[in-house]
């Protein structure tokens, strides 16, 4: 029997990309759902001139919002392919999946993805492909509940890697883009910074495509503030090559592997001072902490909680 999936698009304002996106996935299935967070322009008529089912859900988080979706929408088959309204798949991806056949021993699929930015491709730097449980059964899969860099996942049975391209077409202009990393370094932060324990899919050497782009976050993360920026834009930008996707590259690790990042560090130092100052008294905000102080001891009140929450735009980066 052939696989065929039911598909889940999150929308918000999403006019400049959401023909394409469901273009690209309906030779492969007549079971579409947009799930919009009450977008303000042509999105929704844009969705019904596809006939996709169109609910409409107020965006909490990615993460809610992909599992709301797991949860509410009533699927017509087994299988179920989640999407961000700037993705796509290619016609190679869209054949392969058609081509799938389904098996009680594979639960999941891992797509790669490639991002286009400035309309162009990102082939380097260690980011093509990045890779992305998309498709999976029903009642296995769900998405962690994570405030930054989420990632679907499966409870029980075996993966398999697929091997076309889904693409991640960035088409927003620069100012949407990095305030939108603005919110996200915001929403890392209290990641990073959070007294919950929530249960992530664990970093591993060997595992996963997710596990070991987990295991490499950790190594990262136990750097010197400040020092890993110029660290991760060195190893993508030369190490792995990132010069040679030209000036629009260049622009794109600047922005998203080295100014992203430094700004997350800024973010963090400034959380650290704030919770010195509530902890030991206004006296010590005068002072600078050491660069390299531990995260843990120094987790900000909830009071100072993120306004991440907030946003609603349908798409992540990761």
């Amino acid at each position: 029997m052939i696989l065929k999936p039911s598909i889940v698009i999150l929308t918000f304002n999403s006019e400049r990309s959401i023909a394409d996106t469901l273009q690209s996935v309906a030779s492969i299935s007549d079971d579409i759902h947009v799930v919009d967070s009450f977008s303000q322009d042509r999105t929704l008529e844009i969705a019904r001139s596809f006939n996709a089912i169109i609910l409409q859900h107020a965006f909490e988080s990615y993460s809610a919002q992909r599992n709301w979706s797991i949860d509410s929408l009533r699927f017509k088959y087994d299988w179920q392919l989640h999407l961000d309204a700037d993705e796509r798949l290619t016609p190679e991806l869209s054949k392969e999946i058609s081509q799938l056949g389904e098996t009680d021993e594979i639960t999941g699929y891992y797509l790669p993805r490639r991002m286009h930015f400035l309309e162009r491709p990102i082939r380097h730097g260690g980011l093509c492909p990045t890779w992305h449980m998309r498709l999976f059964r029903s009642g296995i899969g769900r998405c962690e509940m994570r405030k930054y860099d989420q990632h679907f996942y499966v409870t029980s049975g075996k993966t398999r890697q697929l091997n076309s391209y889904m693409i991640d077409d960035l088409r927003m202009p620069l100012m949407e883009w990095t305030s939108r990393h603005n919110r996200w370094a915001e929403a890392e932060v209290e990641e990073l910074t959070s007294v919950a324990e929530p249960k992530y899919i664990q970093g591993k050497i060997v595992g996963s495509p997710v596990e070991r782009k987990r295991f490499l976050r950790d190594i990262y993360n136990g750097l010197p503030l400040f020092v890993r920026p110029f660290v991760l834009f060195f190893y993508r930008y030369f190490v792995r090559l990132g010069f040679l996707d030209g000036p629009t590259g260049l622009i794109f690790y600047v922005l998203q592997t080295f100014w992203f990042r430094f700004l997350i560090d800024a973010k963090l130092y400034e959380k650290r001072r704030e919770h010195a100052s509530e902890v030991r008294g206004p006296t010590v905000a005068t002072g600078d902490l050491p660069v390299g102080a531990g995260l843990k001891d120094r987790r900000p009140t909830r009071r100072n909680q993120s306004p991440v929450a907030k946003e609603r735009e349908a798409g992540s980066l990761s």
